[in-house]
C-alpha cells in the first residue's frame, strides 16, 4: 500500500521534526525549500520542556549534548563597563533539563536522522495550491503541479503559505514593539567570558564563545517603527542602535560592517489565529502561532508541535480530524507561552533609565531559587497540559 505524501513548505527547524515524525506515521514526506541549502544561522537556542524531551525521543539528544554550551553564568554590565549582575545558570537550573546549541547544531542533527521516505527539495517555492478536499494539488513557482494528501506550511513567522491559506496577515501579527538581529563574527583576542550581556535602556547585545573562535552575536531592542527589518544595510542600522552603547559593542558592530556579512534583522512579532489549518492545508510551528525569543521556547515547540502531529494522524480516522486533534491538543500550551511573552517583553528591555534601574536593583537582589522555582513549575506545567490534552 502505496504511503501518504504531506508536501511541507520549508526545511526549518519544524519543517524537518515533522519530516522525521510524520515517517513515524507511516508517511512520505517533499519538502520544499526556497534557499538554496538549509540555512546555517548561528544564534543560540535552548531546549528544555516539551521540546528537550521531544528531542529525546527522537534520538538526537547525545549529538546535541556532544555540541552544547556549557554556559556556566552571564555577566550584565551596562554601557560603561560597570557590572549590573551575574546570572549563574546552574544556582536556578539545578536538576532541569536544558541545552544551548546553535539552531545549525538542531538544524543539521535533524538532517542527518531524516529517513529515506523524506525527500528535500532546494530553490523552489510553493506559488499555490487547490484543496479538492480528497487531496490537494501544488503547484511550484516553475509550474510544476504534485498531488499530496497534506500541505504543511512551516515556512516560519513570515509564512507565504499562511496568507496563501488566510488572506494578507493583517491584525494575526502582533509585534511586541522589538527588534532582533543575529550574526556571527570573528571573536576579539580580548574575549575571554563565555557569556556576556551589555545592557543600557532600550537595547540589550549578547555575546556567547563558540568554539570555532567566533562569536554569536544577538541584539534585541525596542522599536515601534514598522518595516525596519527590510531595511537594505542592515549593518548600518545595527550601528545606528549601538551609536550609545558600550565601545566594545560598537567595536564588534564596526567588525560586522567590515567583514560584509549580513545579520539578519527582524521584529520580535507573535502569530495569533483564531484557526491554524483548513481542510487539508496546516500550519505549523513560527507559521502558526510564532512565540518570539522572549519566551524561550519558540524550537522546542516546533519540535514538540511535529510529535503531536504525528500522533494525531496515526490516531484519526481522516486528515482533518487529526488536524482538530493537533490543534485541541497544542493551543492550550501555545496560547499560556504567549500569554507569558506579553508579560515578559513589559520588563524584557526597559525603555526609560528609571525602570532601567529599577528592573536591574529586582534582579540583583532577587533570590536564584525563585527564578529557579518559576521556571521549573512552568515548564513542568506546559508538560503536564499537553499531556492532558493528548
Amino acid at each position: 500500500m502505496t504511503r501518504p505524501l504531506a508536501i511541507i513548505s520549508g526545511a526549518g527547524v519544524a519543517g524537518l521534526a515533522a519530516a522525521w515524525w510524520l515517517d513515524r506515521a507511516g508517511w512520505r514526506t517533499l519538502s520544499i525549500e526556497r534557499a538554496e541549502h538549509l540555512r546555517g544561522n548561528g544564534y543560540m537556542l535552548g531546549l528544555s520542556g516539551l521540546g528537550y524531551e521531544t528531542a529525546c525521543r527522537m534520538g538526537i539528544h547525545d549529538r546535541l549534548a556532544a555540541e552544547a554550551y556549557e554556559i556556566n553564568e552571564n555577566v550584565y554590565l551596562d554601557s560603561r563597563g560597570r557590572e549590573i549582575l551575574r546570572l549563574r545558570y546552574r544556582d536556578f537550573l539545578k536538576g532541569l533539563p536544558y541545552l544551548a546549541v546553535r539552531r545549525t547544531t538542531l538544524v543539521k542533527a535533524l538532517q542527518d536522522v531524516l529517513p529515506a521516505s523524506a525527500t528535500l527539495r532546494f530553490s523552489r517555492q510553493i506559488a499555490g495550491f487547490v484543496d479538492h478536499g480528497a487531496s490537494v494539488t501544488v503547484t511550484l513557482d516553475n509550474g510544476e503541479e504534485l498531488a499530496c494528501d497534506l500541505l504543511i506550511g512551516a515556512d516560519g513567522a513570515r509564512s507565504a503559505l499562511r496568507r496563501q491559506l488566510f488572506g494578507p496577515d493583517g491584525t494575526c501579527l502582533q509585534p511586541l514593539g522589538y527588534y532582533f538581529a543575529v550574526y556571527d563574527l570573528e571573536a576579539p583576542k580580548e574575549f575571554d567570558t563565555d557569556f556576556v550581556s551589555y545592557a543600557e535602556p532600550g537595547h540589550l547585545a549578547e555575546y556567547y564563545s563558540l568554539n570555532d573562535g567566533r562569536l554569536a552575536a544577538m541584539h534585541v531592542w525596542r522599536d515601534a517603527a514598522p518595516g525596519l527589518e527590510q531595511q537594505t544595510d542592515k549593518a548600518g542600522l545595527l550601528a545606528t542602535v549601538c551609536a550609545q552603547s558600550h565601545p566594545k559593542v560598537r567595536h564588534l558592530t564596526d567588525q560586522l560592517r567590515v567583514s560584509g556579512a549580513r545579520p539578519v534583522i527582524d521584529s520580535l512579532t507573535m502569530i495569533d489565529l483564531p484557526r491554524w489549518s483548513s481542510g487539508r492545508v496546516m500550519l505549523l510551528g513560527d507559521a502558526a502561532h510564532c512565540l518570539t525569543l522572549v519566551s524561550g521556547q519558540g524550537a522546542g515547540m516546533a519540535l514538540a508541535s511535529a510529535e503531536m502531529l504525528a500522533e494525531a494522524l496515526a490516531g484519526s480516522a481522516s486528515v482533518e480530524e487529526a488536524l482538530a486533534r493537533h490543534e485541541a491538543r497544542l493551543r492550550p500550551v501555545t496560547t499560556r507561552l504567549q500569554a507569558r511573552s506579553r508579560k515578559m517583553a513589559a520588563v524584557f528591555i526597559p525603555q526609560s533609565r528609571f525602570a532601567f534601574h529599577l528592573r536591574n536593583i529586582v534582579m540583583r537582589n532577587m533570590p536564584r531559587s525563585w527564578l529557579g522555582h518559576y521556571f521549573t513549575r512552568s515548564l513542568r506545567s506546559e508538560i503536564e497540559l499537553a499531556r492532558g490534552n493528548g
